[in-house]
């Protein structure tokens, strides 16, 4: 036995004896429990196998113990079987001058506990950009706030993040004119943070226990309710696995494939803080991508490289492609060289790569972002290698790729993102390129390699360029989201200066709203996304269009004549405190054209109109969709309208095709079943009626006899609908029932998207309209009041 509990069980069985002989119980006699306060005392317990016994050597008071020396295991090894716990109690605080607590301002005396009484000091950091107790969903947070009053107060020295629990280090960020920003690195559950603020000209500046505090708690919940952000470093089948740097940081941090992924993870979690945070000034909520996590050594911070302290990170995947460092080099892309030929070759050759690596099976979309390391600059014909910078994609793969050139500059860790952004060491031409001319110092070329990788990753979530922000070029800015000074800039010529957040450059709006409707994008606590993400455009009597869309209109685009940057939008309902979300909406052109400026008012319109789910239908002619090549009257007298079309009617050899249902002609012609031909695609659907007569829209093609779908004309069932799978033609077709019935998809069943044909309130179906080529191109359908 341990001597410290040999030495325990004597003084237990020591009272316990003295008990026993003066024939008192210390349980009773020492009510008080030591402390002279009667208040206070522990409830009584009976006079056998109590916790007494222990409490009677240390004067009535519970002795310390560590974890493993609670009083019931002690009582265990007695024999004595230990009660149930009590609950402990706190010791009042004495209202006499001897125990006297700190102040805030008074020098020395320590900084107030998060749970004190004492007024905070008026120089304990604010945070303004999030509030105690949020839930976000990100691993590094980007926040910023001040310092009492800037306005009248301009404040110099440093901001010390740390964790009440020390799971990570603390970080410093320096404090300007009373302004701050900081980074933090969450992890999942509460993050319980202090934040001290330290100055020379502050009094206690000059101890380890600052007072000029604040405390802040953060609930970090990971999603795995989205698709992630895929991570990539590719290589040449022949490559070293090194990037272009200067000597000197070759030999300070090295530029091996260990340190490209560390700072290439570090420049994702950038892009994740800052996507976050404007976000959440868009009124939108904290959304933000996700990326696929990995448990490794930590590298978020240096301490954790030091200790091997294991965590989740995201996860950079390096992948080797087919070529040769000579073959992808030869493929020099980069926008300096006038020469460029073959676009598209390396995001072809990167898009093989991803494809054959990840695997995606059809309908599983994967979204990687490609960082391409055997980027090299060549000082001789000043051109940068084996980089290109494009997004986009389509089917499994959406993809952004972009070269290597600027890494060396890259932040590895949180406690480099200040120094990164603040380094003004001048571009050496002689090893690294200086891109576009706007990377002359480290922390300018930081900025187009960060921000321009971001805005191809901007492209791969189908945001396209932009009147103002990322999706510009405002990136070349990006350091200002993370530091409060900055320094002298080559490319502007300026000495820099205070930047504060109306400086910081933006994810313009449209972009957000993109955001928001994106899959990647979701959060736990979103409604169920509907797979039908799908908008339509109606003409209806009067003139006016009606836009449907099962999961809601979300916003408009408004472009004119010319525009290659949509400048004015309109925005409807969310259903998040913007407003119920619209499943129908009518549009006018007068109320269209009364939003555009006064000199273009009178241009043709094109309207891009989003889904909440984040579909998308382009009306390229709005005049043209309210003309009278929309409408035309059926034999019976009505008027009948044709919807917007599926499928781009561009197969070689395609021909418009229009059948009006003779059931809609004659209201006792009864159509009885729908026959649709079909193969990977569809070929053709054939209407039947009771008199054994047919209408056929496209071909008899594919599966011979093609596949029935029978109505009950018994109950009188019509049909309301079709749902399309679609993308340059119609690869797919269900037919949608009065009495809520859907046949199965004829054709391919995952092929293009998916989209709902069913007409506003108060119309129906009278007949089909769109072309038909080697199989069916285009497809929409014609209604009637």
């Amino acid at each position: 036995m341990p001597a410290f509990l040999r030495d325990l069980r004597r003084r237990s069985k020591s009272s316990f004896n003295r008990q026993k002989s003066d024939g008192t119980d210390s349980s009773t006699s020492n009510s008080n429990n030591g402390n002279g306060n009667g208040n206070n005392s522990v409830p009584s317990m009976p006079t056998t196998k109590s916790s007494s016994t222990l409490n009677s050597s240390y004067g009535g008071a519970t002795p310390p113990m560590s974890n493993s020396q609670s009083s019931s295991n002690l009582q265990t090894l007695n024999g004595i079987a230990p009660p149930p716990p009590i609950p402990p109690t706190r010791p009042p605080i004495s209202s006499s001058s001897g125990n006297r607590h700190s102040v805030s301002g008074m020098s020395g005396l320590g900084s107030p506990s998060l749970k004190s009484s004492i007024p905070p000091s008026p120089y304990a950091p604010r945070i303004l950009s999030i509030a105690d107790n949020t839930w976000v969903y990100q691993k590094v947070l980007s926040m910023y706030g001040t310092i009492a009053d800037p306005a009248t107060q301009a404040l110099e020295g440093n901001l010390t993040v740390s964790r009440l629990d020390d799971q990570l280090p603390p970080t410093y960020w320096p404090v300007s004119a009373s302004h701050f920003k900081a980074l933090i690195y969450l992890i999942p559950g509460p993050n319980r943070l202090r934040f001290d603020f330290t100055s020379p000209k502050l009094a206690n500046s000059n101890t380890t226990n600052p007072i000029h505090s604040s405390y802040l708690t953060l609930h970090m919940l990971p999603r795995l309710c989205a698709p992630p952000l895929q991570l990539v470093i590719l290589l040449a089948k022949d490559s070293p696995a090194t990037f272009d740097a200067v000597p000197a940081r070759i030999e300070q941090e090295g530029n091996g494939l260990e340190t490209a992924i560390q700072k290439f993870r570090m420049a994702a979690y950038l892009w994740q803080a800052f996507t976050s945070e404007q976000m959440f000034r868009n009124k939108l909520g904290r959304r933000v991508f996700r990326m696929e996590e990995e448990w490794i050594t930590g590298t978020a911070n240096h301490r954790d490289r030091e200790l091997g302290t294991m965590r989740s990170e995201a996860k950079v995947h390096v992948i080797r492609c087919s070529k040769t460092i000579a073959e992808l080099r030869d493929l020099d892309l980069a926008q300096q060289n006038p020469k460029a030929s073959r676009s598209g070759d390396l995001f072809a050759i990167a898009s093989e790569a991803v494809k054959d690596h990840f695997k995606p099976v059809p309908g599983q979309k994967q979204y990687v972002s490609v960082l391409l390391l055997d980027s090299h600059w060549e000082k001789a014909s000043q051109t940068i290698t084996g980089h290109a910078a494009l997004g986009g994609g389509g089917g499994e793969i959406q993809l952004a790729i972009f070269g290597s050139h600027a890494l060396h500059t890259y932040p590895s860790s949180i406690e480099e993102v200040v120094p990164a952004f603040s380094d003004c060491t001048p571009t050496d031409t002689n090893y690294v390129a200086n891109d576009c001319n706007e990377s002359g110092s480290a922390w300018e070329a930081a900025n187009i390699g960060i921000g321009a990788h971001m805005h191809e990753t901007g492209h791969l979530f189908g945001c396209p360029h932009q009147e103002n922000g990322v999706m510009l070029r405002d990136y070349v800015t990006l350091n200002r989201s993370f530091t409060t000074l900055e320094p002298y800039s080559t490319r502007t010529k300026s000495k820099g200066g205070l930047v504060l957040a109306k400086d910081e450059c933006t994810w313009h709006r449209l972009d957000c709203l993109r955001f928001k409707g994106h899959p990647c994008f979701a959060l736990p606590t979103d409604p169920p996304r509907l797979s039908d993400e799908s908008v339509q455009v109606w003409l209806v009597d009067g003139g006016n269009v009606v836009v449907t869309a099962a999961s809601g209109v979300a916003y408009l685009e408004i472009y004119t004549e010319g525009d290659d940057l949509c400048h004015v939008w309109q925005e409807f309902g969310d259903g998040n405190g913007n407003g119920p979300i619209q499943k129908q909406v009518i549009l006018t052109e007068q109320e269209l054209r009364g939003r555009l400026p006064a000199d273009r008012r009178k241009s043709k319109l094109k309207l891009s109109i989003k889904s909440v789910a984040g579909g998308s239908h382009e009306v390229e002619d709005f005049s043209l969709l309210t003309s009278k090549a929309s409408r035309l009257k059926l034999s019976n007298g009505q008027l009948a309208f044709r919807s917007s079309k599926l499928g781009f009617s561009q197969m070689e050899g395609s021909q418009s095709q229009e059948i009006i249902f003779s059931s809609a002609i004659q209201k006792t012609t009864l159509m009885t079943c729908v026959r649709v031909f079909h193969g990977f695609a569809l070929d053709g659907i054939e209407f039947v009626y009771e008199d054994s007569t047919s209408q056929l829209f496209g071909k008899r093609g594919g599966q011979p006899g093609g596949s029935e779908f029978n109505l009950d004309t018994r109950r009188g069932e019509y049909i309301t609908g079709f749902y399309v799978r679609s993308g340059l033609w119609l690869d797919g077709i269900a037919i949608m029932t009065s009495l809520g019935r859907k046949s199965p998809v004829f054709g391919n069943a995952t092929g293009g998207s998916g989209s709902s044909l069913v007409p506003p309130r108060g119309y129906s179906i009278a007949g089909i309209t769109g072309s038909c080529g080697q199989w069916v191109d285009g497809f929409g359908i014609l209604i009637t009041r």
